[in-house]
C-alpha cells in the first residue's frame, strides 16, 4: 500500500450550509486576521503541502463494526420499535429541564414483551440442562469430586457426624496389645529399681510426645516433639536428683518453666497468630502429658507395679469386640481384680482393688481421646498405646500415697 494523501473522504464544499465562498472568507479573516482565503494560494502544488498528508499503513474500516457503533446497538437492544417518523424525530435536550434527558429516559424504558420475546428465542433453542436423578430410597448419600470453587473440604469426622454417625474410631487389640507390653514392663521394672523403670518410661515419655502432636494434625512436627520430649526428661533428671520427697516441685516446676518457654519461642515465630496459637497449645499440652508421666518414676514402686499392670490388663479388656458400655464395665472389674491379685504380692493386698480401678479409669480417658475424631492408624500406634498409661500417672501417684 503506497502513502498517498487522504483522499475522497470528505465532502468536495466545505462550507456550510447556506453560505457562499466570499462569506465564508469575510468570517474566516475576522477571526483569522492571516487569512488569505480559498483562493489564497495561487499555486496548487504549494497549497497541497498544506494539505493533510496520511503516513503509514491504513486499514479497511468497512470489516469490523465500530465499538461505538457496537455499544450503541447493544444499549438500545431492547427498546421498542419505532417507526421510520419516531425514529427520524428526536427531541432537542434541555439541561435546565426537571424531566432530564428524554434520550436516557427512552434507553431506560421497560422491554415490551413482543421485543423480550424476540430476544429471547435464541436462548430458548438452547437445550436445557438435564435433571439430576432423583437418589433411590434407602440408598446412601454419594459425595461428588473434590472441586475449589469454594467449598471447603469436609474431614471424615465431620462428614461422620452429618451422616449421623460417630467419629469414634478404637484403637483395636494391636495397640493394646503394645499397651499391655509397656505396662508389663513398667510394672516389673519398678519392682527392679528407679533406674530399670526409667528406661521403659523414656519410651513411653517419646511415644506421648510424637503421638499428640499427630492427633491434633500436626505432622511433622520435629521442633515441638523435641521441646516435649526434653521437658519429660529434664523432668526426669530433676527427679532423680531431688529425690521422690520432693517429686512434686520437680514435676511441676519443670511444667512451669517449660510452658513459659514454649510461650517465649511461640512468640518468636514469623507465623500467623491462628498457628502460633494452635501450635502454643500442642506444644504445651504434649510437654505436660510427657512430663506428668514421670509420675510413675514418682510413685512408689509398689503402687506402680500394681497401677501399671492394672491398666495393661483394662486396656486389653477394653478391646474386645463387646458394645461400648459393656466393654468399659469389663475393663474396670479387670482392673480391679488385677489389683487384687498384683497387690497380694506388695504391701497392698486388697487394697490394690482401689488403685488398680482408679488408675483404670485414667487409662480409659487417654484411650477414649487417643480415639477421637477418626485418628489415623498412625495415631493408634503412638497416642493409642501411650496415652492410657501416660494419663494414669497422677492417679498411680495419689492413690498409692493415700492408701500405701
Amino acid at each position: 500500500m503506497t502513502d498517498q494523501p487522504y483522499q475522497g473522504q470528505y465532502p468536495q464544499e466545505p462550507y456550510p450550509q447556506g453560505q457562499q465562498p466570499q462569506e465564508y472568507d469575510q468570517y474566516q479573516q475576522q477571526v483569522w486576521p492571516g487569512y488569505q482565503g480559498h483562493d489564497g494560494y495561487e499555486d496548487p502544488q504549494a497549497a497541497q503541502q498544506y494539505t493533510q498528508q496520511w503516513q503509514g499503513q491504513t486499514w479497511e474500516t468497512q470489516v469490523h463494526q465500530p465499538v461505538r457503533q457496537q455499544a450503541a446497538a447493544a444499549e438500545t437492544a431492547y427498546l421498542p420499535q419505532q417507526t421510520p417518523a419516531q425514529a427520524a424525530y428526536q427531541p432537542p435536550y434541555d439541561p435546565s429541564s426537571p424531566y432530564g434527558n428524554p434520550h436516557q429516559q427512552a434507553q431506560q424504558r421497560p422491554p415490551q414483551p413482543q421485543q423480550q420475546q424476540h430476544h429471547q428465542q435464541p436462548r430458548a433453542a438452547q437445550a436445557p440442562p438435564a435433571p439430576a436423578p432423583p437418589a433411590s430410597d434407602g440408598a446412601a448419600a454419594s459425595y461428588g469430586p473434590a472441586t475449589v470453587a469454594g467449598n471447603a473440604r469436609v474431614t471424615d469426622a465431620q462428614r461422620a457426624r452429618l451422616e449421623g454417625r460417630s467419629p469414634i474410631i478404637e484403637p483395636g487389640m494391636q495397640p493394646a496389645a503394645l499397651t499391655a507390653l509397656l505396662g508389663l514392663l513398667l510394672s516389673g521394672t519398678a519392682a527392679v529399681g528407679s533406674y530399670a523403670l526409667l528406661v521403659p518410661l523414656v519410651v513411653l515419655q517419646a511415644v506421648t510426645a510424637a503421638g499428640w502432636f499427630r492427633l491434633n494434625g500436626m505432622w511433622p512436627a520435629r521442633q515441638g516433639i523435641a521441646l516435649a520430649f526434653l521437658g519429660a526428661l529434664v523432668a526426669d533428671a530433676a527427679l532423680l536428683a531431688a529425690g521422690r520427697e520432693n517429686a512434686p516441685a520437680a514435676i511441676l516446676g519443670t511444667l512451669g518453666v517449660w510452658v513459659l518457654l514454649t510461650l517465649v519461642l511461640q512468640l518468636r515465630s514469623h507465623a500467623d497468630p491462628d498457628e502460633r496459637m494452635y501450635g502454643l497449645m500442642a506444644t504445651v499440652a504434649s510437654a505436660a502429658l510427657a512430663i506428668v508421666a514421670t509420675g510413675h518414676l514418682a510413685a512408689d514402686p509398689d503402687a506402680v507395679t500394681v497401677g501399671a499392670a492394672a491398666v495393661a490388663v483394662a486396656v486389653l479388656a477394653r478391646a474386645l469386640p463387646l458394645p461400648t458400655p459393656a466393654s468399659v464395665v469389663v475393663a474396670l472389674l479387670a482392673a480391679a481384680g488385677t489389683g487384687i491379685a498384683v497387690g497380694g504380692l506388695t504391701d497392698y493386698g486388697t487394697k490394690g482393688a482401689l488403685l488398680g480401678a482408679g488408675a483404670a479409669v485414667c487409662a480409659l480417658i487417654g484411650h477414649r481421646v487417643a480415639s477421637y475424631d477418626y485418628p489415623s492408624r498412625f495415631v493408634h500406634f503412638t497416642a493409642g498405646v501411650a496415652l492410657p498409661l501416660a494419663a494414669s500417672a497422677p492417679a498411680v501417684y495419689v492413690l498409692g500415697r493415700a492408701i500405701g
